[in-house]
């Protein structure tokens, strides 16, 4: 399985137009193969700062995932909400085990 796990802060004033367009985003991505879990979160103590979580069952998911149209209708909405910085880490798990 590969976990990604990102942060994006843009413009707050943008904030809800980033959620629509992250929430139109996550719908199309949850249906697509390969897909365990996609999910992007406000962060309750920072205006305008967005997590990603995503859970994958492999590479070959992620390189078909980044070249759906709704990747490219994501990437040009972010290009009109202020984003200042952004950070997505690819992470290979060989196991887990549930904490709670």
């Amino acid at each position: 399985m590969i976990i990604c796990t990102g942060t994006i802060k843009l413009d707050p004033a943008k904030a809800d137009e980033a959620r629509t367009a992250m929430t139109t985003m996550m719908e199309a991505t949850l249906e697509e193969d390969g897909c365990q879990g996609y999910t992007f979160a406000a962060d309750l103590s920072e205006p305008g700062v967005f997590h990603l979580t995503e859970q994958w069952d492999d590479a070959e998911a992620i390189d078909k995932h980044l070249k759906e149209p709704h990747m490219a209708d994501l990437m040009a909405a972010m290009g009109t909400l202020g984003v200042t910085e952004a950070a997505i880490w690819q992470h290979e798990v060989s196991d887990s085990k549930r904490m709670m």
